[in-house]
């Protein structure tokens, strides 16, 4: 029997037949063999067996590393809020991941310097700072769109690049207040690509609790991620260095709270500033997770969106209802709400940060099972927003059971953001930027997917489409410069 938490879908959808997007297909029972760890280094959802999408909890010994699956709404509360003191640690192989890039920054940092980090850097995403930050994402993706608009008939593009790209010069705009050059976001995207394709998330040391083989490893793909990683430094850099000749040196930033110059309205008194290579490995921190989770989940939209003709459908006549041929504002964005639904399910079937980890400070014991000292705890999104005790039709892409009426989703089930202390700083400000660059957008394009190319889920760092995702561009019927 489905528990209370159950998602029902609106009546009229639940017989809906239309074929399930791309996703990983899950073996049919765990992988046992060496292979299992080769197979993860590439795709860390490859792992999970039919029965993970049903089960509550799971737990695995591999030699001294014990770890415990959290796949329930209560485990994962128990976890991420009611013991979140015990579980505020990220997993080692998620810090030896990280650090190359992101030094002590606050995705990795636990303890007092997590919790003087993020009281740092929360003034830049308060509330009152969105409609600014809305005008500056639809600008920015009108000029996309200007720029599509240039090429020529037919032209193809990869859409993933193009979303990067997009949310990467949102991110400087908005957060840094820097006006991030085309080369600077090409060089920061490209990088971090590289980055993730080189880095080793899983290496036998952290897997297997044995720090003697903390030294095994590929020199070379060491060597390519400590390059990319000093690639994007140097454009952080760049940007730090420009940031006392901004055009509005009044007007707050991420940067401007890391250095001391302004504060919260909330918080009494200056901060003193953080020494350089803090504040610049907290704004490398939120220049990734500004822009790459939120290019992810558009270019997944717009994959969605030419797999689904009937929601494409859909989005053009309320983007025509609400908007007629103007751009969007910030104040439309609760007019929008099938917008919202489409970016909403696209971040339940694709999350952006598809496996969280933690690692466990002193003993515990959840759902009746004991979680030693040290435990690797997974909280795993990709699992929980298709589990089949949560959600009617979990695999399937239907907007509507996100749209006003319907009862939202369990938040400690639906966590594309996480969730409890730990919660993503940007959340508002990434649910904005992708609802008006998905209106900005739409109006004048729809995109097909290049014939002959099959989708592949690669899961690494982030997911994202495996090589990217080639479209040919095509005007909407109504597909004219709206004015601002």
């Amino acid at each position: 029997m489905p528990e209370s938490t159950f998602e029902r879908l609106p009546e009229a959808y639940r017989d809906l037949n239309e074929p399930p997007p791309v996703a990983v297909a899950p073996p049919d029972t765990w992988l046992k063999d060496w292979s299992a760890i080769l197979k993860l280094r590439k795709n860390l959802l490859v792992l999970w067996p039919k029965r993970a999408y049903e089960g509550k909890t799971f737990t695995a010994q591999l030699f001294k590393q014990h770890y415990f699956i959290c796949n329930s709404p209560d485990s994962v509360r128990r976890v991420f809020l009611d013991e979140h003191d015990n579980y505020d640690q990220k997993s080692p192989q998620m810090r030896h991941s990280l650090e190359p890039l992101l030094g002590d920054g606050l995705f990795v940092s636990d303890g007092a310097v997590w919790k003087e980090r993020r009281a740092y850097c929360a003034p830049a995403f308060e509330s009152e700072l969105l409609p600014d930050f809305a005008a500056i994402m639809v600008d920015s993706a009108r000029e996309l769109a200007d720029h599509w608009e240039s090429l020529p008939a037919g032209s193809s593009i990869d859409m993933l690049n193009e979303m990067a790209r997009l949310t990467s010069r949102i991110i400087g705009r908005t957060i840094f207040g820097d006006d991030t050059s085309e080369a600077e976001a090409a060089t920061v995207v490209d990088n971090f690509s590289q980055y993730q394709k080189a880095i080793e998330q899983l290496n036998f040391s952290d897997s297997f609790g044995l720090p003697h083989l903390k030294w095994l490893g590929n020199p070379m793909a060491k060597w390519q991620s400590l390059r990319a990683a000093q690639k994007i430094h140097t454009v952080i850099d760049q940007i730090i260095e420009r940031h006392p000749q901004r055009a509005k040196p009044e007007s707050p930033t991420l940067l401007s709270y890391l250095l001391g110059e302004h504060t919260s309205k909330k918080t009494s008194g200056k901060r003193c500033p953080l020494s350089s290579v803090d504040a610049r490995n907290e704004a490398i921190v939120m220049f990734m997770a500004g822009h790459e989770t939120t290019a992810n989940s558009l270019a997944w939209v717009w994959y969605l969106l030419d797999r689904y003709p009937r929601v494409a459908e859909k989005l053009q006549e309320e983007l025509t209802q609400m908007l007629g041929d103007r751009s969007p504002r910030f104040e439309d964005v609760p007019q929008l709400p099938y917008t919202r639904a489409i970016f909403e399910e696209t971040l339940r079937l694709y999350p952006p940060v598809p496996v969280l980890s933690r690692q466990a400070r002193a003993s515990d014991e959840i759902r009746g099972k004991a979680v030693p000292p040290n435990s690797i705890i997974l909280v795993i999104p990709w699992l929980l927003h298709r589990h089949n005790l949560y959600w009617e039709k979990p695999n399937h892409f239907i907007p509507e059971r996100f749209m006003p009426g319907q009862p939202r989703p369990d938040k400690f089930v639906y966590i594309p953001f996480s969730v409890g202390p730990r919660v993503c700083l940007g959340l508002r400000f990434g649910l904005t930027e992708g609802i008006l660059c998905l209106a900005t957008l739409a109006q004048r394009f729809r995109a097909k997917l290049k014939v002959g190319h099959e989708v592949e889920i690669e899961c690494r760092l982030t997911l994202r489409p495996q090589d990217g995702l080639p479209m040919q561009l095509e005007p909407t019927a109504s597909s004219v410069t709206p004015p601002q």
